[in-house]
């Protein structure tokens, strides 16, 4: 018995990682089709074509499909990757340019440029998913990798969907921590807690021993260089950081480096995807390029499978994924969706019990959490005034003053992405 994988969104430049990372796991999960779906033609060519030569490498045995057409794509499928980008890198460049204009920060995932991307992506997403519930396999799993996680898991969930959310930054902390203590990575469980891209690891064990205390007294400056955030600031808080909470604790440093022009990240992606792209356009090019850890998505492709392949095997391991916290954070209520190592079965996945959060880190999540909800209910309702509650609750964004010409900015730029708000200015 095989599965049928789909990945929508098949064009992206991270759709290798996700190529070696199934095919490397025939033991665990035989992949009987794998499909590649995406609206750009010209992407899907280049991208099915290195994919093909990678699993003619790998010798792999089953069937490579690519394809334009939703429908066709979802029929009959047991899993549904989505990993897609609304409005693409001219619509991230807006998310990251458009907040410093008005004082506040400019990024895809956080604050308003993340308001901005769940405006755009919860219906596209939550369409795919019905039309997943119509035509894909009974049972099947919706696995989402599109940004903002969080909000988009919350909302498929909400919707009654089977969906479980996925994020590279605790892998790559875990082989991080790993090299540190120079164990193979399955010997390192963390206790991630938090929402997406609002994270802290407040246990790192090794062999079931916790080491953060170890890392804090003697890495906390290395760790502080990797994530740009003073390891002062890292001991204080008495756990590590995501890099994404650099954008909280260090506001008035962020925006003033983005008001000068730097950290451009939309740019920096477009440049390193038109270079991956002229790579994979290479005959010869057989297995993915180095230069793609430098796209964003380091260990996306072992996440990725080790989670699909959970689901399908019902291993039982523990996981760190976007679900439904059911109690796993006493802070937050049952039906919030946080991202926390889980158990993975077939069944799903059960976030484990933790204790509840310092109150430092209890806040900003709790508000947080508010601000996601009111971001689905405007996504949903296209109202101008559900997404200016959604803004000014956003912990980056500091008030009416700001969230109200803000806002109007980015309905305006994203117009063509929000036929639901066509009427709201």
């Amino acid at each position: 018995m095989t599965v049928k994988i789909v990945v929508i969104g098949g064009g992206s430049t991270y759709t290798p990682e996700l190529i070696e990372g199934f095919a490397t796991r025939g033991d665990r999960l035989p992949v009987g089709e794998l499909v590649l779906h995406d609206t750009d033609p010209v992407r899907l060519e280049i991208i099915g074509g290195l994919a093909r030569r990678m699993l003619d490498r790998l010798e792999w045995r089953g069937r490579l499909t690519l394809t334009g057409n939703l429908d066709a794509a979802l029929d009959g499928a047991d899993f549904v990757l989505v990993q897609l980008r609304v409005g693409g890198q001219a619509a991230r460049h807006l998310d990251e340019t458009i907040p410093p204009k008005w004082g506040t920060i400019g990024q895809e995932t956080t604050g308003a440029g993340g308001l901005a991307k769940a405006l755009r992506t919860v219906p596209v997403v939550l369409d795919i998913a019905e039309r997943a519930d119509r035509l894909a396999a009974p049972g099947h799993w919706l696995v989402d990798f599109t940004n903002p996680v969080g909000i988009v898991t919350q909302a498929l969930l909400d919707a009654g969907h089977r969906a479980i959310g996925l994020c590279n930054v605790a892998i790559a902390y875990q082989r991080q921590f790993a090299e540190y203590f120079g164990v193979d990575p399955e010997r390192v469980e963390l206790e991630h807690v938090g929402l997406n891209h609002l994270t802290w690891e407040r246990a790192v064990r090794v062999d079931g021993v916790d080491r953060l205390p170890e890392l804090l007294a003697n890495r906390a400056e290395t760790i502080s260089a990797e994530i740009d955030i003073p390891a002062e600031l890292i001991r204080a808080v008495g756990a590590i950081p995501s890099g994404y909470l650099r954008y909280y604790y260090m506001f008035s440093t962020v925006l003033a480096e983005q008001r000068g022009g730097a950290n451009n990240r939309a740019q920096e992606v477009s440049d390193i995807e038109r270079r991956l792209l002229e790579m994979y356009r290479d005959p010869g090019m057989t297995q993915k390029p180095t230069l793609l850890a430098n796209r964003g998505g380091a260990f996306y492709s072992e996440a990725a499978a080790q989670l699909v392949a959970s689901l399908y095997d019902g291993r039982g391991d523990i996981q760190v994924v976007n679900v439904r916290n059911n109690g796993a954070l006493p802070d937050l209520p049952a039906h919030a969706v946080v991202e926390v190592p889980a158990r993975i079965t077939k069944a799903g996945a059960l976030a484990l019990p933790t204790a509840p959060l310092a109150p430092g880190l209890r806040g900003v999540v709790q508000q947080a959490k508010a601000y996601e909800e009111l971001a689905i209910r405007a996504a949903l309702s296209g109202e101008r005034g559900d997404a200016l509650a959604a803004l000014m609750a956003n912990p980056l964004v500091h008030g009416w003053d700001t969230a109200v010409p803000l806002l109007d900015e980015i309905l305006n730029a994203n117009t063509s992405h929000l036929p639901r708000f066509a009427h709201a200015h």
